[in-house]
């Protein structure tokens, strides 16, 4: 469900037409058995604390273990993937990939160097969003899309701006943002959260409905797995593939409008993957159950482009394999501690 809400139980209960006692007992059920991976309140990471994806060389025969590493041990890496293209391609020694938060003042380039340092990665690329035209879920409702279905209007741009907060907002965040354990999921979730964070609960809703306001919160939400097998043998989906498209400078944001307006696109972002990556600057992913059917949408926004007079310098396909993810930690206080605690002076780390 989109935004905060007071009671976000209750609110299920009534779009589902079940009493607040059943979606509480099936959530915990779906939680419990592996169905879903996280029930959270989302925040807008994009508006809290700089990122980036980023494409890091790897020596091939400490792929593993380096994933391993940016998975377990760097609370600001979220999703961490492995993908493949095909040999000769720009950019195929580029098999780990991750997206980075790292939170004001301190520096990506700076965190993803000491990255490098710790695990023996040999280089990276920084891909920090100029623009965002599609960001959402909904695998399973995807399956049945054709290729080419897309809105009747091109996706509308959002500009990636960080929001400053202050102690009280920080307070509520860090409540707020943290996973529900099945025990925690009750008819009324917030009072441990407002009593965590030190607040009346009346004061917590209002500057959660403030951080709302100024676009910070994004859906209260329960996570489906689907980058791995569930306890029944299914998958959510079996492929996730990563588009590349370089188009003409100064026209990124058209370009992007009209991919983003395709609704199998589950991301679609303006990043600038430089000459390690043919200089494509329009990138998005896709998910599908057959790999033939996710190169039949792709040709299908590769033909729209066309149709719409927008020419491709380059394009390809980047396919996941192995694949975790996480939510990226965008606490300073937690990039303080965490500084510490691998013996790093937190004030070399600043932009």
């Amino acid at each position: 469900m989109q935004g905060f809400y007071r009671n976000p139980i209750r609110s299920i209960a009534k779009q589902a037409g079940v009493s607040a006692d059943d979606v509480v007992t099936r959530i915990r059920a779906m939680l419990e058995g592996g169905t879903i991976r996280r029930v959270r309140q989302t925040l807008m990471a994009t508006n809290l604390a700089p990122g980036a994806l980023v494409a890091w060389k790897v020596p091939e025969a400490r792929l593993n273990e380096i994933f391993d590493c940016m998975f377990q041990q760097d609370p600001f890496s979220g999703h961490v993937v492995i993908r493949t293209t095909d040999e000769g391609k720009t950019g195929a020694r580029y098999r780990l990939w991750t997206t980075i938060k790292v939170p004001k003042p301190y520096s990506l380039e700076k965190h993803c160097e000491l990255l490098c340092e710790k695990t023996g990665a040999e280089a990276f690329r920084l891909m920090p969003a100029k623009s965002i035209f599609a960001l959402g879920v909904g695998h399973v409702r995807r399956r049945s899309m054709e290729p080419g279905d897309r809105a009747e209007q091109p996706a509308e741009p959002r500009q990636v701006e960080v929001v400053e907060l202050s102690d009280l907002d920080w307070q509520v965040v860090m409540a707020l943002k943290r996973e529900f354990a099945p025990a925690e999921l009750q008819d009324d979730p917030w009072a441990n959260r407002a009593e965590e964070a030190g607040l009346p609960i009346e004061q917590f809703f209002e500057v959660a409905e403030d951080l709302q306001a100024r676009k910070v919160v994004g859906r209260f939400s329960t996570f489906l797995e689907h980058s791995k097998e569930l306890t029944t043998g299914e998958r959510v989906t079996r492929y996730n593939a990563l588009f590349h498209w370089a188009v003409p400078e100064g026209r990124e944001i058209e370009a992007g409008r009209e991919v983003g307006r395709h609704h199998i696109m589950t991301h679609c972002y303006w990043r600038e993957g430089g000459p390690e990556f043919g200089n494509v600057n329009i990138m998005g992913v896709v998910h599908g159950m057959e790999r033939k059917r996710v190169f039949e949408h792709k040709q299908a926004i590769d033909d729209h482009l066309a149709a719409c007079g927008i020419p491709l310098g380059y394009t390809n396909v980047f396919w996941g394999g192995r694949s975790e993810i996480k939510p990226s930690e965008i606490s300073p206080t937690v990039y303080q501690e965490w500084c510490a605690s691998i013996g790093v002076d937190v004030e070399t780390m600043e932009a």
